[in-house]
């Protein structure tokens, strides 16, 4: 594992006592990662990219929503570690290109895609990472008309003359997104150009990563797509079913349903299915499966590069 610093710790500043509301100032079609609750939580790309962590309390449960703009890497961790909670900052460290938080508690450090304690008194202990589906805030305000959304913590009248939306320019990650380099590199041209030898997806193919019982399985967009957009598989003895919509990838626990695409529908156990949310339109629920969306150059890093789910040909 290579690591590096980039810049100061706490250079880049977590969110730790956010708040939330009612309306979003970003676009329809920009991400969101969303922190089941009651009320749900949207936690907007727009402002992670500028702040990589929030730290947060759902339902009582300490939680960390994290995302690594270069990695492409959102998850949410339950900030329980050993039965003490503790607070993440971004170390201003890069551990083969990923984030690397640190907890102020104990000045441990963390890879975040991996959520493994990689350095420090924890070194060796493993987040728990939780349901954390990323779809458009268009999809969130139509499935969760009740939930909320992270407010900018920039931007505000008494902060700049600039307004959020501003401040929270998508710009520069979009151009990170279509650039052919990737890693440090394909983000600032600092660093090594990285080379990738697949030729059967792309090192920026988005990614959804899932593991359980010991064995790990990214399932990346193209291949899932191939497939149909339904994939059926078992993992560390866990039937799953993952989807690939047209708002992101979408795993759940399968009951022992067949699924697939007739009529333009997604069908299975004599009822349709939405494959974004998991419910049927008889009123059943698919238990949804923790997993990391990323980009497929980071799932192979930690994992591999037979650690990819393939259609058979």
């Amino acid at each position: 594992m290579n690591v590096r610093n980039v810049l100061p710790r706490d250079a880049i500043p977590s969110i730790d006592e956010p708040e939330f509301g009612d309306e979003y100032v970003g676009d329809s079609d920009d991400e969101v990662i969303v922190a089941d609750g009651d009320p749900p939580r949207a936690c907007p790309i727009r402002f992670l990219s500028y702040h990589e962590i929030v730290n947060d309390t759902v339902d009582d449960r300490p939680i960390a929503v994290t995302w690594c703009p270069i990695c492409w890497s959102a998850v949410v961790y339950d900030r329980t570690v050993d039965g003490r909670t503790v607070t993440f900052g971004v170390s201003g460290k890069l551990a083969d290109d990923a984030l690397v938080m640190y907890d102020r508690e104990t000045e441990s450090e963390w890879k975040q895609p991996t959520g493994t304690a990689i350095a420090g008194e924890l070194e060796g202990a493993q987040l728990e990472a939780l349901p954390s589906p990323v779809v458009s805030w268009e999809r969130f305000v139509t499935d969760h008309p009740d939930g909320i959304v992270l407010q900018p913590v920039r931007g505000t009248e008494t902060e700049s003359d600039r307004s959020p939306l501003e401040i929270y320019s998508l710009e520069p990650y979009e151009q990170y997104v279509e650039r052919g380099d990737f890693g440090l590199y394909g983000m600032r041209g600092e660093g090594t150009r990285r080379s990738w030898d697949r030729d059967d997806f792309d090192a920026k193919t988005l990614v959804l990563g899932i593991e359980h019982g010991g064995e790990a399985i990214g399932y990346p967009e193209s291949q899932l797509e191939a497939a149909g957009g339904v994939v059926t598989d078992t993992i560390g003895g866990r039937d799953i079913v993952v989807f690939a919509t047209d708002d992101g990838i979408h795993a759940f626990e399968n009951p022992g349903f067949e699924f697939e695409h007739r009529d333009g529908a997604l069908s299975a156990a004599g009822t349709t299915w939405n494959g974004i949310t998991g419910e049927s339109a008889d009123g059943r629920q698919l238990e949804r499966v923790p997993g990391r969306r990323l980009f497929a150059f980071v799932w192979e890093d930690d994992h591999g590069p037979a650690s990819f789910y393939r259609t058979t040909e």
